[in-house]
């Protein structure tokens, strides 16, 4: 395993209260990987547009 992604897991858990459950954790670290990808996606211009995400969502939101 990478060491930055030790060590970004340990800044996530840390973060969080003393009191979480597993689940918590778990959830936390999903949370931050999946932010962290759509960050990476949007700076190699792979993002979508809040005009085209509107789009797109048009058909779900009548």
């Amino acid at each position: 395993m990478n060491v930055a992604v030790k060590d970004t897991a340990k800044q996530v858990i840390d973060a969080l209260p003393e009191n979480v459950t597993m689940d918590d954790i778990i959830h936390a670290l999903y949370v931050n990987v999946k932010f962290v990808h759509g960050e990476s996606e949007i700076q190699n211009g792979k993002g979508v547009s809040q005009q085209d995400a509107e789009k797109r969502l048009e058909k779900w939101l009548r």
